[in-house]
Order: structure tokens, then sequence, then C-alpha cells
């Protein structure tokens, strides 16, 4: 569900300067991660703090699982869907 949610959300963000810009600066926030996702709600996002964790830990997990033991230890940064999220935000035009 969140995988659908943040897709969406870039594709809006990609079509809405104005929404992209909103979103780059929650960065800026005491909390970021929560302002980032009270702005997609309020925008009809249904992203939640908890579920945006635990995307980037499941996603990495499975990436672990996938090499039948031969991973010994994660790679930084694929178990951030918040950080890969505006990666792919930034990089859009």
């Amino acid at each position: 569900m969140i995988e659908q949610e943040l897709e969406r959300l870039l594709k809006a963000a990609k079509a809405d300067k104005g929404l992209k810009d909103r979103l780059l600066l929650t960065r800026s926030d005491d909390d970021p991660v929560e302002a980032f996702c009270a702005l997609a709600r309020r925008e009809g996002f249904a992203v939640n703090a908890g579920e945006l964790f635990a995307l980037g830990l499941t996603e990495n997990d499975a990436k672990l699982r996938s090499v039948n033991g031969g991973g010994v230890g994660a790679i930084d940064g694929w178990d951030d869907a918040y950080e890969q999220f505006f990666t792919a935000l930034i990089w859009t035009t």
C-alpha cells in the first residue's frame, strides 16, 4: 500500500512544481519525516511514518534474503524509503 502511495505522490509532484517544492521544504522542519507525512496526507496520500520506516526495512530484508545467505550485511541507504523518495523527487524535472 505505502509503495503505491509513494509512487502516486512522486508522480503528482512531478506534475505539480508547487507540490514538489512544498515536499522539499519539509526536509528543513524540526521533524522532517512527520512534516513530510502530514503534507502527503493533506494532499490525499495515505503516508505515515511507521509504514514509511517499515517499507525500508522490509525491502532491505528481502534483498538480503534473496542472496541465500551470501549477504553478510545491509547496504547503507537501502533501508531508507524516505531518503530514496527524496532522491527520486530531486532528480525529477
